[in-house]
């Protein structure tokens, strides 16, 4: 078995039960599971006992004394899959329920990668509620400094073709592990949102590739355990971690650069959250971001010729346009329209 698929999970008792059903349907039992626990207080525990006891070598559990973030939680995963000799790591949510052949159909297609320059590819996350309809096809990233979900709340027959994203979505994703030797695991200083942005940030940098593999299906809740899409604890670690993001993987010459569209990206994120209630959460969240951040590890600049730069400043341009076409189709009512 070369495959690892790594189950964070903090206070899920009630996902776990679909979600491994799910897992067991699989087409392929070429794969083990790990199962990294926060520190669960709600029987997940309990239930993951039982769990790991059905197949001691295809379910493996691990335990952290307490709720460490999902970086942490997954990061344990990888180190043990790296130690246990797998190839790939597949990182899942545990609010997921995969389709059947979801691990064959990414496993196939990182084989088809020769060079070995392919770091990640993300899934069709299709929303529980509604499996005709898009949760994510990719993240991609904007000169805004804005992360959205390429295709949320679109038709999913709109997402039938591979295609290269700025990042894989962590809630569903597989990752190359030779290749997090070379970037360094995921950030555990973000403890949670949008380290798997910040990861791909430095893969993309470091000029490894990441696409989306439309063949691996996945219905996704959503918010399974942060409880909702916006909350305090949630918009002041992402607004701090949006100032990590551009520290660390944007070089200074570049931020200048984008000066401009950056400060007018967090002053219209800044008059979102106040509308929401969160307008305090979201400033708090910066400041941390600008007070702390100097102890964070840069990406290696030095590794990045100015083409790669180029191509991907290009990329952060081109993905306002995409942005703001997905929203104007939203607005439209045309992402519903089947």
């Amino acid at each position: 078995m070369k495959t690892a698929v790594i189950i964070p999970n903090y206070n899920g008792s009630r996902f776990l039960p679909p979600c491994m059903a799910a897992l067991d349907r699989e087409t392929t039992d070429q794969f083990s599971t790990i199962v990294v626990d926060n520190g669960s207080t709600d029987g997940s525990l309990r239930w993951l006992s039982h769990w790991a006891a059905e197949d001691r070598d295809r379910h493996i559990l691990l335990q952290n004394p307490e709720n460490l973030g999902f970086s942490s939680a997954v990061n344990r995963g990888i180190r043990f899959a790296v130690q246990k000799g797998f190839s790939y790591a597949i990182l899942l949510n545990n609010d997921t329920e995969v389709f059947p052949d979801f691990v064959e159909n990414l496993v196939r297609a990182m084989d088809k990668d020769r060079r070995g320059r392919l770091f990640a590819l993300s899934s069709r996350m299709l929303q529980k509620s509604d499996p005709d309809t898009i949760d994510d096809a990719g993240d991609q990233y904007t000169l805004l400094g804005w992360q959205f979900q390429r295709g949320h709340g679109e038709p999913e027959g709109r997402f039938q073709k591979p295609a290269a994203v700025f990042s894989a979505c962590a809630g569903a994703a597989i990752y190359r592990l030779s290749l997090l030797s070379e970037t360094g695991l995921f950030d555990e200083a973000h403890f949670a949102y949008l380290e798997d942005i910040d990861l791909s940030f430095r893969a993309r940098l470091y000029g490894f590739e990441i696409r989306y593999e439309p063949s691996a299906g996945v219905l996704h809740v959503g918010s399974g355990t942060s409880g909702s899409r916006y909350n305090s604890f949630k918009v002041r670690l992402s607004a701090r971690n949006s100032i990590y993001l551009l520290y660390k993987n944007m070089p200074p010459a570049l931020l200048v650069l984008n000066a401009v569209p950056l400060l007018l990206g967090f002053f219209i994120k800044l008059l979102f959250f106040w509308k929401k209630g969160f307008g305090r959460e979201y400033l708090s969240g910066l400041h941390e971001g600008l007070r702390t951040r100097r102890h964070l590890k840069k990406a290696d600049f030095r590794r990045v010729p100015p083409r790669r730069l180029l191509s991907i400043e290009l990329c952060l341009l081109l993905s306002v346009f995409e942005y703001l076409g997905q929203k104007l189709r939203e607005k439209g009512g045309l992402s519903h329209a089947h």
